[in-house]
């Protein structure tokens, strides 16, 4: 069984930047859209990022698009999200989901079911 684990997260001041590794064991990445998602106190669960099976086809939330950029590398199946230019309001536990359904064409706005990780904490100070 596909099982995930996330890695990278960590505190960084406004301005910074982290990347975040989704790593999976159990099963290849290959035929799986990934997602990233993420969680703040409070408040509910949004799509950041995701990819397709390929890499050809990416979608950002507006609220991070041009700061965060997600790739993958099916040979070492991990998923990448590069986030720069980091904001206070990025805080939140952010989490990889991987679904078959979005092998092909992903949306950050679609009902990703599937395997999650367990969540890795980001932190940005002002």
């Amino acid at each position: 069984q596909l099982q995930l684990v996330e890695s990278g997260g960590g505190l960084v001041q406004s301005g910074g930047s982290l990347r975040l590794s989704c790593t999976a064991s159990g099963d290849t990445l290959d035929w799986y859209g990934i997602g990233w998602f993420r969680q703040a106190p409070g408040k509910e669960r949004e799509g950041v990022s995701c990819i397709s099976k390929s890499g050809g086809t990416t979608d950002y939330a507006d609220s991070v698009r041009g700061r965060f950029t997600i790739s993958r590398d099916n040979a070492k199946n991990t998923v990448y999200l590069q986030m720069n230019s980091l904001k206070p309001e990025d805080t939140a536990v952010y989490y990889c989901v991987a679904d078959l359904a979005y092998g092909l064409l992903c949306s950050v706005t679609g009902s990703w079911e599937g395997y999650w990780g367990q969540g890795t904490q980001v932190s940005v100070s002002s």
